[in-house]
């Protein structure tokens, strides 16, 4: 009797636990909004929340140490006209957050350290592009203050918020509707979806369609897709006898796939959260209660199945911490910010292991905050990896750092080389009309303060005379 092999890998045992109930989010009020977002967003600062709000869109920022209920009152990111569809935090700043939303712009926040008495309603700067709601946000992982925006009027927008101003707009590429965007490792390469039923790979800065593929699964359903560290792209999406299906392809023969597997029946998309540092895929879907992990190797059958977590309660969305923000000393290698109805319920994925000394084999260098590039040196055409750091010691955030924008000044040319001429003896902005219409007006106005002032002072001696009568 030949005995069946099992295939050896480190993360065979991984294993997802709630958190107890006293480390949950309680009381928040999670958005109804029908979109396709995760609705969250984590760093190893803060949780972030998409909510329910009267009168225009909001999402609630919470320290991840502010557990258990929250205060009705506790103050909102409230500056959007219309409901919030997507949020990100920034790769290279854990006080930094950008927010897509129904009312056509992006726009981008500065979060303190502590909790803020008032809602925040002034972003450090807004993002107007669009000319439809905007449902995709998405950083740059490699260039400072890089920052993507795809809206429902098919365009993906790449912005500069340092600046405020817009590198690049890739406006032909897309015939439908945009279902998701996705880096690659070093922020090179797009990969995207849309309701044409194509993926396709985009260099953004050439503003080239360097490969596609339509149709990757034969259902009607939206698809997602993200890259791979190895640059394959990963893919989800449904059958045509819609039955939920995973795909892996190399966009260089994007013809056959890699590797092509249903998973089950259920209406809900797959959101795929990667990582990269164990190449495990987590899949969850809109309106199920698991959360389904897969590892990828370059061993057939390519994408292998390693667990399922199961709870009772569906999720209504989705956050994922960056690894820099877990805890090494439990083994822990990834962790899910769950949204229910009116709760956020932290899930941790473990390995289990005896030894309390870290474990370098689950955690090789990870991307840290630091920004390997400037954000013109990237449209330039210069690429860089992410720059790595070491968990051995943990990672402690960063102290605030505030994003500071200087918007260039439209109205403003670049000042001509030389010494700079002062206004007595350079050449006057106004010619003689103009400038003989400005001295007119200011004429006027000093013959209007004039009159005023008679004005007053008249009503002042009427005034004098009545107090004088009556005493």
């Amino acid at each position: 009797m030949s005995r069946r092999v099992v295939r050896q890998s480190k993360f065979r045992h991984v294993f997802g636990q709630p958190v107890k109930a006293d480390q949950m989010y309680e009381d928040i009020r999670v958005s109804k909004v029908t979109c396709d977002s995760s609705f969250c967003a984590v760093n190893p600062k803060f949780v972030a929340i998409i909510v329910e709000s009267g009168g225009g869109g909001a999402f609630i920022v919470l320290p991840l140490a502010k557990t258990g209920r929250v205060d009705k009152n506790h103050p909102l990111v409230t500056g959007h006209t219309a409901p919030v569809l997507d949020i990100d935090w920034c790769p290279h700043n854990d006080n930094v957050i950008a927010s897509a939303s129904e009312d056509t712009t992006v726009m981008v926040w500065q979060i303190p350290d502590y909790v803020p008495v008032r809602n925040i309603t002034e972003p450090v700067v807004t993002l107007e592009g669009h000319s439809k709601r905007v449902s995709i946000i998405s950083w740059h992982p490699t260039a400072r203050n890089v920052l993507l925006s795809a809206g429902c009027d098919n365009l993906v927008i790449l912005w500069n918020v340092g600046t405020g101003e817009m590198l690049l707009a890739l406006d032909d590429m897309h015939t439908d509707l945009i279902y998701n965007v996705g880096w690659n490792r070093n922020g090179s390469l797009l990969v995207t979806t849309c309701k044409d039923k194509k993926v396709r790979v985009i260099d953004p800065r050439k503003q080239q369609i360097i490969a596609e593929r339509f149709a990757p699964h034969e259902g009607l359903r939206p698809v997602r897709a993200i890259f791979t560290r190895e640059g394959h792209i990963f893919t989800t999406g449904f059958t045509r006898m819609s039955q939920r299906e995973l795909g892996l392809w190399d966009p260089n023969n994007f013809e056959e796939p890699i590797a092509l597997q249903e998973m089950d029946t259920s209406n809900g998309v797959l959101l795929p959260f990667y990582d990269a540092d164990s190449s495990i895929v987590y899949l969850c879907g809109k309106g199920d209660s698991s959360i389904r992990y897969f590892e990828i190797t370059d061993e057939a059958p390519y994408v292998h199945y390693l667990n399922t977590y199961s709870s009772k309660e569906p999720q209504r969305g989705m956050g994922f911490m960056p690894k820099r923000g877990l805890d090494v000393s439990k083994c822990e290698i990834a962790r899910f910010f769950k949204l229910h109805e009116r709760k956020c319920e932290p899930i941790v994925m473990t390995v289990p292991r005896k030894s309390d000394l870290f474990q370098d084999d689950l955690y090789p260098d990870t991307p840290g905050p630091e920004p390997a590039l400037e954000a013109d040196e990237w449209l330039s055409g210069k690429d860089a990896e992410p720059i790595l750091i070491s968990l051995r010691d943990g990672y402690v955030p960063i102290k605030n750092r505030e994003l500071k924008v200087v918007k260039k000044n439209i109205l403003d040319s670049k000042p001509p080389p030389g010494p700079r001429r002062s206004h007595s003896t350079c050449d006057s902005d106004f010619s003689q009309p103009a400038l003989e219409e400005v001295l007119e007006e200011i004429r006027a106005l000093k013959e209007t303060v004039q009159a005023q002032e008679k004005r007053i002072s008249d009503l002042e001696n009427k005034l004098g005379q009545f107090t004088n009568g009556t005493d």
